[in-house]
């Protein structure tokens, strides 16, 4: 590892010293109307030909020998600004691009920045998410949602009905890393996951990697959902929102000090629970029903080379009936980023980040009260460079220290209650990383992004842990004092990514990547239950490990217009957990002993198809894949369906912009069904009637499709003042998809069985106003 890394390094520096008569230009591109800065804008020599694209942070650097160039930025819906530059010296060039021009048309889901950078990017299996697009798809209840846009993409799959929950590419609900500037959010669903944590006007941009991973990102083995909030207009005060059926939602924002700082605070929230205080009953009107979520962002700029940002994430959910149970949990989230340039090729951001998610679940009854609380927090030290060492090689290297705590789960009761108080032990663990890539462009027609990531897990005390056997049973229990290490666990995690452009319209890319993963969630739902456990690797639980394989061919048609995609994957899944018959995973202090270890695999073919420009436009998806799961104790050691397997879906987006004022939208969605366990037969015992199950997942639920109409309207522009009108239909058609089937007797032949299907919704109108000022 030293030698590979010495040897990388003298070779970068040659490169860098047989450039040392060209110039930089470097600098930060931003909008020119609110001084927010552009992720991902595409900034062009165009006398080279040459050409990068911004960082996270709008910041961008080029070189090039002595002369003068015209300097060409552009970015989705912005008008393409060129200028004109001399370099004789180092220059720094900041740009603002105005909003308008044809790109205001356009819906993007992929990385590009520039017109074919679906084809010529080294990177696969990205998706980035325009929040103009987000905005106009059509979803239940009329709350805009980034992460019901996302199961609209090839490759993700949905948990169920309405639900934000999702998988990606046969990986686990756990095996996806979230990050809110920078931080986790280990629970992203409101109201068990009809709605995200993510209020769309707080949000500024949001990427899926679903393969070929970059280094900097590690921890999960499925995919990296990396959202940025907004930072506030710098220019002027502003206040936009909006009032639905279901929540409204405010944001304001402005300079602190103008062009140099700014603020920005959004909220949002449910009001289901007023509507039930006008309910008859005494009990419902009681309950509590409700979500909130708040966002705020800081920033200031002390010069050209020093930056503050300050983030936080506030929600909560609240649900109750009165006397009887209440159940609340939520998300807090804390990022404190400081960037710095030490020159105009080398970019720092270091940051402090803070996570906490929750639940505490009560039980009002007085014979039988408890109160349960779990906890899992954070604290996070990151340090990320980008170094631009020239225009063939852009070097990202950085460290990353994590320290881990759950608290898996205490409950406490009163004196008349017939439950029992019940303490967990608390468990601690420290998570470091230390990554390096490079992006090579070997050639106009080759480039390649390769690195490395280097994870170190560790279990820590104070505790007492056992070790237990194939069984589940303890074969031995050791105590470790404070700070002491029970488990290490070491891992190299290669990343590799290539692109071999045939001409400015086809290419082909493949990528490699593992990944591992240390925090594990222990769920039987596939709702996104608040009362999901977690644990972390230890001496019983082995990290999770996936290796990923994809091949892609690109291709663009009449000018940029239409993009196609096709992607193949495989993917290698190691020390995949599953459960034991009867398993009992809610404040269970010997819950490793209820697991079981075995092996995954999945495969699978997305086709994508977009129209980018015009006043009709959207995207077609397809999915054709499987995944499976092996275990020694389950199904004969044999591999059987996942419960997420699903061979084909199909989703349709379109939207229509008929004039400045109407924009018509529509999805449609189709899926085979899910794996299931059902039950094979059954017998009597007391009279009452038990099912047995024999092969898992061996069932399939029935296929679910559904058609989703949106229109929006646009009020009279005025000088200060606008608002619009949002209509969607959620299932159109009213088609009752499956969300659960459970099994009875039948009412007037005891000795025969029926199935009982369960449905959330049938046609769901809403309508909401939008305002700002």
């Amino acid at each position: 590892m030293i030698r590979f890394a010495l040897c990388f390094f003298c070779l970068l520096y040659t490169q860098y010293s047989l450039s040392q008569t060209r110039y930089t230009v470097s600098g930060t591109v931003k909008d020119a109307a609110t001084g927010e800065t552009l992720i991902g804008a595409s900034v062009k020599i165009k006398e080279l030909q040459t050409g990068t694209s911004t960082n996270a942070y709008g910041f961008f650097s080029l070189s090039a020998p002595a002369g003068k160039y015209e300097l060409v930025t552009s970015y989705l819906g912005y008008t393409t600004q060129s200028v004109t530059i001399v370099l004789v010296k180092d220059l720094r060039q900041n740009i603002e691009l105005t909003a308008g021009g044809n790109e205001l048309q356009e819906v993007t889901v992929s990385a590009a920045s520039s017109g074919n950078e679906n084809v010529s990017g080294v990177q696969m299996g990205v998706e980035k998410l325009n929040m103009s697009t987000i905005n106009s798809v059509p979803v239940v209840m009329g709350e805009k949602d980034i992460v019901k846009t996302i199961q609209l993409l090839p490759g993700v799959k949905t948990f169920g009905e309405a639900n934000t929950g999702f998988y990606v590419r046969g990986g686990g609900a756990d095996q996806n890393l979230i990050l809110l500037d920078e931080a986790t959010v280990y629970n992203a669903s409101h109201l068990f996951g009809f709605f995200s944590t993510f209020n769309s006007d707080a949000i500024k941009d949001a990427s899926l990697y679903k393969g070929g991973m970059p280094a900097q990102f590690g921890g999960r083995l499925s995919s990296v959902l990396d959202i940025k909030m907004n930072d506030g207009n710098n220019k002027q005060f502003g206040v936009e929102g909006g009032i639905g059926l279901i929540a409204s939602r405010i944001k304001v924002e402005g300079p602190v000090v103008k062009n140099k700082g700014s603020f920005m605070v959004s909220a949002r929230r449910t009001y289901a629970d007023m509507f039930l205080g006008l309910s008859a009953d005494t009990t419902v009107r009681g309950a509590s029903l409700y979500f909130y979520d708040i966002n705020a962002k800081l920033n200031y700029q002390f010069n050209e080379k020093n930056t503050v940002y300050l983030s936080g994430y506030f929600g909560r959910d609240v649900l109750g009936l009165r006397r009887l149970f209440s159940t609340d949990w939520g998300n807090v989230t804390g990022t404190f980023r400081w960037n710095h340039l030490f020159s105009n090729r080398l970019f720092l951001n270091s940051s402090v980040i803070y996570t906490n998610y929750n639940y505490v679940v009560e039980s009002l009854s007085n014979s039988n009260d408890f109160r349960s609380t779990s906890t899992i927090r954070d604290v996070n030290l990151k340090e990320d460079f980008q170094y631009f060492i020239n225009n063939r090689h852009s070097l990202r290297f950085g460290l990353n220290a994590i320290h881990h705590t759950i608290l898996p789960g205490s409950i406490s009761t009163s004196q008349t209650s017939s439950f029992n108080s019940k303490t967990i032990e608390s468990r601690y663990g420290m998570e470091n990383a230390l990554y390096i890539s490079d992006d090579w462009h070997i050639s106009s027609k080759l480039n390649v992004m390769y690195g490395l990531r280097a994870s170190w897990f560790a279990l820590l005390g104070p505790g007492t842990f056992n070790t237990y056997n194939e069984d589940g049973d303890v074969q031995s229990a050791k105590h470790y004092g404070g700070g002491r290490t029970v488990a290490n666990y070491v891992s190299l995690e290669p990343r590799l990514s290539a692109a071999y452009t045939f001409n400015d319209r086809n290419s082909i890319k493949a990528s490699y990547n593992r990944n591992t993963q240390n925090i594990h969630l222990l769920s039987n739902s596939t709702t996104g239950s608040p009362m999901d456990a977690y644990i972390m690797s230890s001496n019983n639980v082995k990290p999770e490990i996936a290796d990923q394989l994809a091949l892609g061919y690109y291709r663009n048609f009449r000018d940029n217009v239409f993009e196609f995609s096709a992607e193949v994957y495989y993917k290698w899944l190691q020390n995949q957990i599953d459960y034991r018959d009867g398993a009992q995973l809610i404040a269970n202090e010997n819950v490793e002993s209820q697991l079981l270890y075995g092996l995954g695999r999945a495969y699978g073919l997305e086709l994508f198809l977009k129209k980018k420009y015009g006043n009709f436009n959207g995207w077609l998806g397809y999915t054709l894949s499987r995944t499976e799961r092996k275990f020694d104790a389950i199904s004969n050691g044999n591999y059987f369906p996942a419960r997420q397997d699903r061979l084909h879906d199909i989703t349709a987006v379109g939207i229509y912009k008929l004039n400045n004022r109407w924009t018509f939208s529509g999805t449609f969605v189709y899926g085979t069904g899910n794996a299931v366990t059902f039950p094979a037969g059954k017998y009597q015992v007391a009279g009452m009637t038990t099912f047995y199950y024999t092969e898992r997942n061996g069932y399939r639920m029935p296929a679910s499709h559904r058609l989703d109409l949106g229109a929006t309207l646009e009020g009279k522009p005025g000088k200060k003042f606008r608002s619009s009108w949002t209509f969607s239909v959620y299932n159109v058609y009213s088609h009752k998809n499956p969300y659960t089937i459970t099994f009875q007797d039948k009412e007037n032949d005891p000795t025969r069985t029926e199935a009982v299907q369960t449905s959330l919704f049938g046609a769901v109108p809403s309508v909401s106003w939008n305002f700002k000022f």
